[in-house]
């Protein structure tokens, strides 16, 4: 104490001193007057020494003795007071330290003499406590004595004292072991060496100790002496010892100064030799004992363990392992398997419940348990004490459960285990209830198969805290409450767990990071020396190895006896607190497994936490196939320790917190989710969380289990493959309560957040996750074939997940990932298939808007790999998923269309795969993708996939599920075609760099460089496939995409054909377009006539389409005209093209095939592309060419762009100038000529075929039905007008036979009827004097062949003849129609037409041929007037060919079915001789006109004389006219015949004097109305024969007595019988009276009253000299019977009589003598 050297102090010492003696000797005074002495002499002692020293203390402490000899002696008085007053001042100067070791010695003696009296014997333990602690001075025997004191003192009977001794004792021991520690620390700077003890020899001459020590030494000794109820050596004078405060006071000595034993060995030696033995020889009755065993057999009776010494043995053996296991390893090894066996069931409860105290304190020093592992577990031949630890511990556990009800076998876990047990029954099950205010609370507990243990709260998490070891004042064994011993022993698991696996991640954790450094240094070139490194780092390396044998065997020893207890604890746990602990030891222990790599411990704990997080016995393969679950399913034996699984029981009262279906092929009936699965199933995602990097293989156990528990809670994937809550399909089998579905979001959200943090797992570890989730999603699809039940897609959404946040780093998973995908995607489960897609087309997308590193646009073979399942996807052939599909790739091109680059080919071959037969709404989506494609990206994609796009275009045409995109598909391949020709020459140079490249791979590799139309140019043979998907297109089934198809490609050729190098012309021609025709040509053909009923339902079809044929035949036409157009518009370009006379023959040889097509449409279509090819204008001569440009339609030249640009082949213009295409053609005169040569084959090449078309279409068919085909006049119009086009161009060659041939058709053309449905539309009313085209067509022709003879050389004049014998057959029409065939033909006046019969079959109409005949009259006219003189027209008989067809409507006249015939055939006729009849007689003499007189008189004598009768209703006036022309006729024999008499036959002359006579006296007609009579009678025209007649009859010029009698005996007979008929007439009128006579006979008695006033002006007017005085006679004679008639009653008559009686006053003459008259 500082205090007690400060001067004050040392002052107040002194003076308490002097009082106390003073106060001592006042107390004796009486009674002791020895002891006054001492004390007075006491007083004089310390004032002298305070008045001589100066150092008072030392002297005091010198003099002690002395000083305190006053006192000792009080003590002896044994005077209660003066003892007490003595004992305090001793202790003061105790207290004081001025107390010398003799003194002390005496203190000590004195103190003892006290104690034999036992008198104030607190004071006295008091006293002793302060001599020992205040100073060192008592050392050896007087220290033995003073401990000895105070144990006696323990002994005593009083209670207060005997505890006072016992902490006295208690600190005394303490007091002799801190000196040692002391001594110790003062000599530590000391080396000795140390004297090796040699054995036992001398217990007692401890010779090497220092004092301390050796006190010490002896102490403990003596105690171990004590407990082992032997005399100690030190201790002298100890009556009586209890082991249990021996055993305290050792275990106290051990605990606190642990470092005494294990620095000295003499001390060593004393724990070895002295205490282990002890220890083991005082727990061997607890080791003997077994509870309820029958102890009869054995010879002496079994001592029972005895409860105080057993706790404090245990406590005892604690400390030892716990301080000395080093020193003690073998020993230590015995105590651990004692403590295990004191855990065995046969042992008292309370044995076990301090042995799993005692246990705990082991468990909560992992290092221990460490040491514990390499000292034992990991030696050859020796216990596996840490793995029979934790096994007892499990096997402890289970043997609670197994408590037997009292008086029932029970199997005990023992292996001699079929003894009875009588012990403590078990609690009843419902002890757990509390009754509290009527309420049940449920106190935490386990529970199992009828056991109920309540969980008690015995400590706090990681401390050993014990209950019954610290039981130290207990003598009897105490009662266990029910579930302490469970509670320890619960919390021994999970502290050992807990300290495990700390210890071990925390070495790990160093390990690696200290791996780390080395590698880091190991790598940083600053390193001193490398070998020194590599030194450091084997090192390393063989720490970390032993490291890790002693981790793995520390696991690989605990976990199966762990796992046991675990699970069992677990399904027996009814608490959320006990549960969540056993949840997080289990996982800790699969995560360090996982961490070290024992697959096998680290499954089985896995498997365990699956197997709660389902409901019981549920049925999941995954869980009951794993090597884990093998184990675990049985009981193995460990050891001799026999550790049996309990599968876990149902019935544990858990709360149901939701309910829902199996996931099973066939699910049977619902499964319950407890409380406790859903806790489970936390654990197991927190597991997946965390620790995903060590999972591994087991990955497939996790994932299957939150598979299993994802359906029956009843989650749902949503976007992204999150899980969220939602409704099972089937229906209501779900049931949730609120505490769980306030818990879904949660789980589901972690379950996400579960495969986010996939993200950090390395490479090796994910592949473990997808691939777990590849086989789970198998075994779901096996699950959901052949049932269209709602399948599990946790593994797909998952899969998704998984894909979606490992994107930095997806090349790796890629492949197995889209791999499995698509096989879902062909997954015959809709539902199934339609997450496979939608997780695969969400993964694609993502892929590709990510933002990798380096990007994607340097990566290309990434962007390929990305796009490649979408293309995969193709070949699958259920409709939504190829919907998906399409989906995605539009979503794409909306968001990367600009950086697809290298993807575009997978991208439009996607587009592309879709085939016809996939559905409406697939086409429709593709297509859309295809227009976005051409309206938007065309520019950014690579050239070589233009040629793609055109194919999926065209394929797209060819779909015919719907019109409507086909027909776009066709538009938007003009579009692109559009796009060629404005980026043509950015296309032209990327093709031609990339054909480049191609050429020189293929050139490397040595193969032939192999694409479509190969020797064009890349650009060209872009255009070529264009043209040819148009072309196939334009073969399309569908009428609409033929015509759309058509026209597209024709203006395609049309518009932008310039931009092709000349040489792919050839291509185009033969192998686009003639192989085009030949196609279109095949199916119209072979097209169906059957009508199609019409289209969807209310689409009506006009009937020319209502057929195939119909509908073929319109693409035909389109084909053929626009190849016509193209060679006629690129002729300039085709022509210099070696081969184009073929191709110009092939061209005819369609012309022809479909003109001659039995379809009006398209035959004459045919004829219009042969107008058209026909009206090519022939390159000119260099001579010939104009100044400036022909207007020949050629549309100027609109420039794009510049001219051309440089660099460019040929110019991109949209068409030649006129310049260019004739600077085209050579100058030089030899290549001219034959320029036309060929030309001119190229005409007659026409002409061939037109003569073949005509003469085929125009031949009459041999028999006749309804279906008889006939050409329409439209066709044969067109026909006849190519050929004055087609004359002009072969005209120099053309000669007879050719003419020949044209009249054929010409002939046969006009002579074809048309059908009476057609008619109205083609023929004029009858009354219409019209031609129709086709008759002035067929006129036309002849006029020019006409017009070409007359200006072409002599040679061609023999023509002449041919051409008038054409037109006259054509004249002969107007009477007689020509026939065609054996075809029926109705006149058109007859032919029925009316509106209704619109579609009855055809009844064919023979036109009305009367115009086209006088129109062919009129131009024979015409001609002759010009040619008459020509020697072929006067040698071939032209004009007697005229009168022989002119005689034929004359002879008919009124029977002509048209009046204007025979008027026009008079007029004609007299047209023609009057210029006819002079040739004639100039001819005369050489016959050729011999033949033509008695035509022509024939046809006089049929006019005149017609048979046919006039019609009723002829007007007055026709008549007359009439009767003018006849006079006409008349007139012109008169003037052009008669005079010229000497020329002209005799017969001939004879035969116009008999029809004029005949003429002359001409009978009245029969059937004329009085009214009309006096004109009907012709009298103008018999005046005119009668003046005729007799003009020649009484001529001078009479040149032969035959023609003077024929006329004289004419006129004799008209004279007779003018007599005659008015003879009869008077007769008649006589006798008739007041009637009137008929009709017929007053006529007649009119007409020959006028002949006679005829015939009488006519003799007046004849030359007096040529009338015979007879006739005179004869003339006269008739007068009186005039006369006679002038009492007739008719008027009319009257009138006549009048006329006929005037001329006869020129007779009244005064008659002359006869002699006169004679004379004259």
């Amino acid at each position: 104490m500082s205090c007690t050297n400060s001067p004050e102090a040392v002052k107040k010492l002194l003076e308490n001193m002097q009082s106390d003696l003073r106060a001592l000797s006042l107390e004796c005074k009486k009674k002791f007057p020895p002891v006054k002495e001492a004390a007075e002499s006491g007083i004089i002692k310390v004032k002298t020494i305070a008045a001589r020293s100066t150092e008072i203390l030392t002297a005091l402490k010198e003099n002690s003795s002395e000083v305190v000899q006053p006192f000792l002696m009080g003590c002896g008085t044994k005077e209660p007071k003066i003892t007490q007053l003595c004992l305090a001042a001793i202790q003061r100067l105790m207290s004081h330290e001025v107390v010398s070791e003799t003194a002390a010695g005496n203190i000590i003696n004195m103190l003892w003499q006290l104690m034999e009296n036992s008198l104030e014997e607190l004071k006295l333990l008091q006293t002793v406590l302060v001599l020992l602690t205040t100073n060192t001075v008592v050392h050896d025997e007087a220290l033995s004595k003073a401990i000895v004191l105070c144990f006696r003192l323990h002994f005593t009977k009083d209670n207060i004292t005997n505890n006072t001794a016992a902490a006295t004792v208690r600190q005394v021991v303490t007091v002799v072991f801190e000196r040692m520690v002391a001594e110790d620390e003062r000599h530590k700077d000391v080396v000795e060496q140390p004297v090796l003890v040699q054995g036992n020899s001398n217990r007692r001459s401890v010779s090497t100790l220092k004092p301390c020590a050796k006190d010490a030494y002896m102490l403990f000794q003596d105690l171990c002496q004590l407990v082992n109820a032997d005399a100690p050596y030190w201790l002298v004078g100890m009556t009586e010892m209890t082991r249990t405060f021996g055993l305290e006071l050792l275990e106290s000595v051990l605990n606190d100064f642990p470092q005494v034993f294990l620095q000295h060995q003499e001390f060593s030696f004393l724990l070895k030799e002295r205490v282990c033995p002890l220890v083991i020889k005082l727990f061997s009755p607890n080791i003997k004992f077994r509870q309820g065993s029958c102890t009869s057999s054995s010879p002496a009776p079994v001592e029972k363990p005895y409860f105080p010494i057993c706790m404090r043995l245990l406590r005892v053996v604690s400390v030892l392992i716990k301080q000395f296991y080093s020193l003690l390893v073998t020993e230590c090894e015995i105590f651990l398997s004692l403590l295990v066996k004191f855990l065995d069931a046969d042992k008292p409860q309370w044995l076990r419940a301090v042995a799993v105290e005692s246990i705990h304190r082991l468990c909560v020093q992992p290092q221990l348990l460490r040491s514990f592992c390499q000292s034992y577990d990991m030696k050859q031949h020796s216990t596996k004490v840490f793995r029979d630890i934790v096994n007892a511990l499990g096997s402890f556990i289970q043997s609670l459960f197994l408590v037997p009800t009292t008086g029932t076998p029970s199997a005990t876990t023992n292996q001699a285990g079929n003894n009875n047990s009588g012990g403590p029954a078990s609690a009843p099950a419902n002890s757990g209830m509390l009754g509290m205010g009527g309420g049940v609370t449920v106190l935490p507990a386990f529970e199992y198969r009828g056991t109920w243990i309540p969980i008690l709260t015995v400590t706090v998490q990681g401390s050993a805290k014990a209950t019954y070891l610290e039981m130290l004042d207990k003598v009897e064994p105490p009662t266990i409450p029910e579930g302490y011993a469970m509670s320890v022993a619960f919390h021994c698991l999970l502290d050992l767990v807990r300290g495990i696996t700390t210890m071990i991640e925390g070495e790990l954790g160093q390990v690696e990071t200290e791996s780390q450094a080395t590698t880091e240094t190991a790598s940083s070139p600053a390193q001193s020396s490398e070998q020194q490194d590599f030194q450091s780092a084997s090192d390393q390396m063989d720490k970390e190895t032993v490291s890790r044998a002693v981790w793995e065997e520390m696991v690989n020893a605990c976990w199966c006896g762990l796992l046991a207890a675990l699970s069992l604890l677990l399904d027996a746990s009814t608490d959320e607190a006990a549960t969540e602990n056993i949840l997080k030891a289990e996982l800790t222990m699969a995560a360090l497994c996982g961490r070290l790599g024992l697959v096998t411990s680290r499954d089985a704990f896995i498997t365990a936490i699956c197997k709660g997080s389902l409901p019981p016995h549920y049925a999941l393969t995954v869980l009951n196939t794993t090597t884990a679950a093998t184990l675990s399913s049985k009981s193995y034996s460990i050891q001799g320790q026999n550790v049996q699984m309990i599968s876990p029981s149902s019935e544990s009262h858990q709360q149901v917190v939701a309910v829902g279906q199996p996931l099973a092929v066939q699910p049977q009936g619902t499964v319950m989710l407890t409380s406790k699965n859903i806790q489970c199933m936390r654990t197991l995602l927190n597991l997946a969380h965390c620790h995903g990097a060590v999972l591994g293989t087991s990955w497939q156990l996790v994932l299957a289990t939150l598979q299993h528990l994802v359906w029956i809670l009843g989650l749902k994937p949503g976007s992204g493959g999150a899980l969220k809550p939602g409704r099972a399909v089937e229906g209501p089998s779900t049931v949730l309560t609120t505490a769980v579905m306030t818990d879904l979001p949660v789980i589901s959200n972690i379950l996400s957040r579960l495969f986010e943090s996939s993200q950090y797992l390395d490479d090796v570890s994910l592949h473990h996750l997808i691939n777990a989730l590849c086989s789970l999603s198998l075994e779901a699809m096996d699950m959901a074939y052949g049932n269209n039940k709602e399948p599990s897609l946790f593994a797909v959404a998952k899969l998704l997940e998984t894909g979606l946040v490992n994107m930095h780093r997806i090349e790796i998973l890629w492949r197995p990932l889209t791999g499995h995908l698509l096989e879902v995607c062909q997954h015959p489960n809709s539902r199934m298939r339609e997450w496979g897609a939608e997780a695969l087309t969400s993964l694609i997308k993502a892929g590709l808007t990510f933002n990798h590193d380096p990007p994607l646009s340097q990566n290309q073979r990434l962007q390929l790999l990305l796009l490649n399942p979408l293309k995969e996807l193709s070949s699958i052939i259920h409709p939504d998923i190829r919907l998906k599909q399409l989906e995605c790739v539009l979503q794409i091109l909306q968001s990367q269309g600009d950086s697809l680059g290298p993807g575009w080919p997978l991208v439009l071959g996607v587009m592309g795969a879709i085939r016809n037969d996939q559905g409406e709404s697939l086409i429709r989506t593709a297509f859309q993708c295809l227009q976005l494609v051409v309206t938007d990206f065309l520019p950014t994609m690579p050239c070589t996939c233009l040629q793609i796009v055109v194919d999926v275009a065209g394929s797209f045409g060819l779909h015919n599920q719907e019109l409507n995109i086909s027909l776009t598909s066709i538009g938007l391949l003009w579009n692109i075609s559009d796009y060629f020709f404005q980026r043509g020459e950015t296309i032209e140079k990327e093709l031609n760099r990339e054909e480049a490249a191609q050429q020189k791979q293929a050139e490397e590799k040595g193969v032939v460089l192999n694409r479509p139309f190969h020797p064009a140019p890349p650009f060209d043979c872009l255009w070529l496939c264009l043209y040819a998907k148009l072309g196939e297109l334009c073969v399309d089934p569908r009428p609409a995409v033929r015509k759309s198809a058509g026209q597209t490609l024709f203006s395609t050729i049309g518009a932008h054909g310039t931009l092709l190098q000349h040489s792919t012309w050839h291509t185009v021609i033969w192998k686009v377009l003639f192989h085009l025709l030949d196609r279109v040509r095949e199916a119209s053909t072979t097209a169906d006539k059957e009508k199609i009923e019409s289209g969807g339902g209310n689409i009506l079809i006009h009937h020319s389409r209502d057929t195939a044929e119909k509908q073929w035949a319109e693409t035909w036409v389109l084909t053929l005209a626009g190849v016509a157009r193209i060679f006629n518009t690129r002729r300039y370009l085709l022509q210099p093209l070696g081969d184009f006379p073929k191709a110009w023959d092939v061209l005819l040889d369609h012309i022809q095939s479909a003109a001659l097509s039995k379809n009006n449409e398209v035959s004459l279509a045919a004829l219009k592309s042969f107008q058209e090819i026909l009206q090519i204008v022939s390159p000119m001569r260099d001579s010939d060419k104009p100044e400036t440009p022909p207007a020949v339609n050629v549309p100027v030249p609109v420039l794009i762009g510049p001219m051309s640009a440089p660099g460019l082949s040929r110019p991109f213009m949209r068409t030649d100038s006129i310049g260019e295409r004739l600077a085209r053609y050579p100058g030089s005169e030899p290549s001219i000529v034959t320029d036309e040569i060929e030309d001119l084959n190229l005409w007659w090449a026409a002409w061939n075929t037109w003569y073949r078309i005509g003469s085929e279409s125009t031949k009459p068919p041999l028999t006749c039905d309804k279906l008889t085909f006939i050409p329409s006049q439209p066709f044969l119009t067109a026909l006849i007008q190519i050929f004055p086009a087609l004359y002009q161009h072969i005209k120099t060659g053309f000669s007879m036979d050719d003419l020949q041939k044209l009249g054929i058709i010409l002939h046969s053309a006009v002579s074809v009827p048309i059908s009476s449905d057609a008619s109205p539309f083609i023929l004029p009313s009858y009354t219409e004097a019209v031609l129709t085209s086709l008759q002035e067509a067929v006129l036309t022709a002849l006029d020019v062949l006409q017009k070409a003879i007359c200006i072409g050389p002599e040679n061609m004049q023999i023509m002449y003849p041919a051409i008038f014998d054409q037109l006259l057959a054509f004249v002969e029409f107007s009477c007689k129609p020509p026939q065609y065939g054996q075809l029926e033909t109705k006149h058109i006046a007859n032919a029925k037409y009316n509106q209704i019969q619109l579609f009855a079959p055809a009844e064919w109409v023979a036109l009305n041929y009367v115009p086209f005949a006088e129109r062919s009259l009129e131009v024979v006219v015409d001609l002759y007037q010009k040619t008459a003189c020509h020697k072929a027209v006067v040698n071939e008989k032209v004009l007697q060919n005229v009168i022989k067809t002119l005689r034929i409507p004359l002879s008919l006249k009124y029977a002509c079915p048209s009046e204007t015939t025979w008027k026009l055939a008079v007029s004609s006729l007299l047209k023609v001789l009057s210029i006819g009849l002079p040739v004639a007689r100039q001819h005369a003499s050489s016959g050729k006109f011999d033949s033509m007189w008695p035509e022509l008189a024939s046809t006089f004598e049929d006019f005149l004389f017609t048979k046919s009768i006039p019609p009723d209703n002829l007007s007055i006036q026709e008549f007359q006219r009439n009767e003018n022309i006849d006079v006409e006729v008349v007139q012109l024999i008169s003037t052009e015949i008669l005079p010229y008499a000497n020329f002209i036959p005799k017969d001939f002359v004879g035969q116009i004097m008999t029809m004029l006579n005949k003429g002359s006296i001409h009978s009245q007609s029969s059937s004329f109305t009085e009214a009309e009579i006096d004109i009907r009678m012709r009298e103008e025209f018999s005046k005119m024969c009668f003046e005729t007649l007799l003009q020649f009859s009484f001529s001078n010029k009479v040149t032969t007595p035959q023609e003077g009698y024929i006329s004289r005996m004419a006129l004799s007979v008209l004279l007779k019988r003018s007599q005659d008929v008015l003879h009869r007439y008077i007769e008649d009128e006589r006798l008739s009276g007041k009637c009137p006579l008929p009709r017929q006979q007053v006529t007649e008695i009119i007409f020959v009253l006028k002949a006679v006033s005829t015939l009488i002006d006519s003799l007046k007017k004849t030359l007096p000299e040529n009338v015979d005085g007879n006739t005179w006679a004869q003339v006269i004679a008739l007068y009186p019977t005039l006369v006679e008639c002038i009492t007739c009653s008719s008027p009319e008559i009257c009138s006549a009589l009048k006329e006929a009686l005037s001329p006869f006053k020129d007779f009244m003459h005064p008659p002359a003598s006869k002699v006169q008259n004679g004379e004259s």
